[in-house]
């Protein structure tokens, strides 16, 4: 079975532009319970405002179509497939591309992030229906993998965790060198580079779209906390010493850029959320950001805007998207434009 390195694929970084942002329709009720309604409203929001710098498709169970087209309006496109879940990031491919005008997607394991749930075909088999919607080359990858574990810079290297990529629950039988391998086989990377631990509580087991990301090649935007007392604190003074350490596929150091974590939060159960402004996602000319209704939202909002000048950034409430484990970045999939810079 051939793999995408050897057909000349890999995958863009997120800024390359985009043709279109995929979503998927909040729809486990255990999961969300009385806070259905306003996860809906609360990705209906994300939806439109993306919507003003690229299109957008919602994903959907058939039942649900009605309400998307309503609650998301006409700019919001809507795809009714089989759904469980509401994390396209995790449950959708992993676009690629060739730099020729070719467009392809990988096909990663999903298991619920580690098993947390039990019913979970129909995330499963998303990516292979979106795919063959689309009529796009698939690869099927031999790995447990969640979109939202992994954030490439377009030029080999890719940042990810150990407690995701190495938890017994994803690839108990794979050693780091052989997830390096298998990174390098479908994503076009060269050098990977290791953070640690993830946040408190975070159902994701650390995910790297809560702690760093490439704002351009050889940049990282990496959370940080500068509070010693704080449960956070440990693991993300270790991912900043790794990064620091760190070499990208091309040799450069990384130039660190740190943005301090909102205050501690709590659900409704009494544990601590998982809240990060990483959490975010880079549209075409535009970023769109959460906010915690936290005194570090403007100081945040300024990071993130000169990290990323030539971009609009809209800040917008993430509090009823957390609660439900995730962000902005892990509800959103960017398809990549194929258009080559001849074609431009």
């Amino acid at each position: 079975m051939r793999r995408p390195v050897e057909d000349g694929f890999f995958m863009p970084a997120e800024w390359h532009p985009h043709k279109r942002c995929w979503m998927a329709w909040p729809c486990r009720v255990d999961l969300w319970g009385d806070r259905l309604d306003a996860a809906r409203e609360a990705y209906a929001e994300v939806a439109k405002t993306i919507a003003e710098f690229e299109p957008v498709t919602m994903i959907a169970n058939p039942e649900d179509v009605a309400e998307v087209s309503l609650r998301c309006g006409s700019r919001v496109g809507a795809l009714p497939l089989d759904l469980d879940d509401s994390w396209a990031r995790d449950i959708g491919p992993s676009f690629l591309i060739d730099g020729k005008g070719g467009l392809a997607g990988v096909d990663w394991r999903f298991n619920a992030w580690g098993g947390k749930y039990s019913d979970y075909a129909n995330d499963d088999a998303l990516a292979q229906a979106l795919l063959s919607r689309l009529e796009v080359p698939r690869y099927e990858a031999p790995l447990v993998l969640e979109g939202g574990s992994i954030h490439v810079d377009g030029e080999g290297t890719l940042l990810t965790s150990e407690q995701c990529l190495l938890n017994p629950n994803r690839n108990p039988n794979l050693t780091p060198k052989e997830i390096e391998s298998l990174l390098g086989d479908y994503l076009g990377v060269r050098s990977v580079v290791w953070l640690g631990q993830g946040l408190e509580n975070d159902e994701t087991d650390g995910h790297i779209d809560n702690l760093a990301c490439f704002v351009k090649p050889g940049v990282v935007l990496a959370l940080t906390t500068q509070d010693s007392e704080d449960a956070n604190y440990a693991a993300l003074q270790d991912n900043l010493a790794r990064l620091r350490a760190a070499r990208d596929a091309k040799g450069r150091a990384l130039e660190i850029v740190e943005l301090e974590q909102p205050a501690r939060a709590l659900d409704d159960e009494g544990r601590r959320l998982s809240r990060s402004y990483i959490n975010f996602y880079i549209a075409n000319g535009g970023i769109v950001m959460p906010s915690f209704e936290d005194p570090k939202d403007t100081a945040a909002f300024g990071t993130v805007a000169k990290c990323f000048p030539d971009r609009e950034v809209r800040q917008m409430p993430a509090g009823d998207i957390v609660h439900g484990g995730g962000g902005i970045h892990c509800i959103t999939q960017q398809e990549p434009s194929v258009e080559s810079p001849n074609d431009a």
